[in-house]
Parts: C-alpha cells; sequence; structure tokens
C-alpha cells in the first residue's frame, strides 16, 4: 500500500530548541512508508557491496540517494535552521552491527572538517533512523548547547574500542548533561556541526543504522583546493558565495 508523504515542517519550538541547544527531534516519520522502504532497500545493498567502512559519502557512487537528500520531506525540516539558499554536502550510512558495534567517541563534526569551508556556523545533519536506535544499541547522544565553539581539546583513544583515534578532553565538557536520541525508523534529530556528540559501543541483539544527510548554507564558501573530489549540490534556493555544483 502506498501512502502520501507526511506534512513536515518544524514547530517554532522546535526551531528555538535548535538555537539553543544545538538540535531538535522530529519524532514523527519523514517520508511515506513506500518511499522509506525504498530508501532501506537501498541501503542493504550498498552495505552489502560495500561493507561498513565503504559507506561515507555514498551518494557520489549510488545516485539512488539523490532522491531522498534533494526530497520536500528532508529540505523542508532543514529550512529553518539552515535558511532558504542549501547545499548538500555530504551523506553517510553508517552501521553498528550487534553485539560488536565500536563506540564513537566524543567529537564535534566541525573539527574533522576545519580548513575546508569559510565557516562551520549553520551546517546541519539530519540522522535519520534506518533501524530503531535506543541507548541499548549505541544511538546517538549530544551536549545540549555546545554548538557554538566546534573545536574542543582532543586526545588519543583505544581504536580497537572505538571508531576514531581522538576524544575530547574530558575537562571540556560535562558528559552527565548528556541527551540520548531515541528513534524510530523514518523518525530524525538534526544537529548542527559543532556540536559535541557520541554514541556507546552497541552491546545489544540488534544492528543501530541510520543515514546521515548534511547540508550547510550557500552563504558559506566550499575551497575546492581542500576538498579534492568533493561534490556538491545546490539543493533549495540560489548560491550566495560562489560555490560550484554538480548539474
Amino acid at each position: 500500500m502506498t501512502t502520501q508523504s507526511p506534512a513536515i515542517s518544524l514547530t517554532d519550538e522546535q526551531i528555538a530548541q535548535y538555537a539553543a541547544d544545538g538540535y531538535t527531534l522530529w519524532k514523527k516519520p519523514v517520508f511515506s512508508d513506500d518511499k522509506f522502504a525504498r530508501l532501506q532497500a537501498i541501503f542493504e545493498e550498498d552495505l552489502e557491496k560495500y561493507g561498513e567502512n565503504g559507506l561515507d559519502t555514498i551518494h557520489f557512487r549510488d545516485a539512488r540517494l539523490l532522491e531522498f537528500l534533494l526530497s520536500n520531506e528532508v529540505l523542508d525540516l532543514v529550512e529553518p535552521v539552515v535558511g532558504p539558499n542549501i547545499g548538500l554536502w555530504s551523506s553517510h550510512f553508517i552501521s553498528k552491527p550487534p553485539h560488536t558495534g565500536k563506540a564513537t567517541p566524543w567529537h564535534e563534526d566541525s573539527s574533522y572538517w576545519n580548513g575546508r569551508i569559510s565557516t562551520m556556523e549553520g551546517i546541519c545533519t539530519v540522522w535519520l533512523a534506518i533501524d530503531r536506535a535506543m541507548p541499548e544499541n549505541g544511538c546517538m547522544s549530544v551536549i545540549p548547547g555546545t554548538h557554538t565553539n566546534g573545536f574542543s581539546e582532543y586526545e588519543a583513544v583505544n581504536t580497537e574500542e572505538n571508531i576514531f583515534g581522538t576524544e575530547i578532553k574530558a575537562d571540556q565538557f560535562d558528559q552527565s548533561t548528556a541527551v540520548y536520541f531515541s528513534l524510530e525508523p523514518n523518525e530524525c534529530s538534526l544537529h548542527e556541526a559543532r556540536i559535541i556528540h557520541g554514541a556507546k559501543a552497541n552491546t545489544s541483539q540488534y544492528r543501530r543504522a541510520g543515514y546521515t544527510m548534511r547540508y550547510f548554507p550557500t552563504t558559506s564558501k566550499v575551497y575546492p583546493e581542500r576538498n579534492a573530489g568533493h561534490k556538491l549540490w545546490l539543493a533549495h534556493g540560489i548560491d550566495i558565495a560562489g560555490n560550484t555544483y554538480e548539474n
């Protein structure tokens, strides 16, 4: 049975929460049932084809994902927090297998993208749940209000237990304030690129998979010389900063 795409619109309260805390949750279906089922099927195909470590910027290799990345359903969520002129920055299927899924250390996305774009301010990640996400299987967590800097101090961690080799030093934030994002399939969170976030290891019997869809305001300049091979799409509105996009 085919269902219509649900109406998508952040409330004033959600927009205010995103501005104050650096995140908000969308606890409703993003896509219609049949459209989400297509996305799930694409994920399973790409997971089998490329493996868990080969799914970053997956839309560069699988153009079917542009239907979802450039969809009104997602962009209507993003526009209130990014603005009317939106570029597609990146996307990534993330899969943590049961029992063996490593922890994601506390980090800021901005620290990994430093120097690639003129400012980290305004970059938004939509984290769409493919599977159910909960604390038991390593759902994402954030430290509210930590999205105004984006460049904390880091230290080395064990890569046998963590997917990254560095983590924000414990004295840089208050871990007791962490908020965990429990999401049903087809629900999502939105977070600002500078917020401190992470995820515990998946010690449960349930896989945790999600699709991150990342967007930037086109007032920001993406430096071509620091982004070799990186492709951008103009998702909505017009370009302001003189970026180059795919057709």
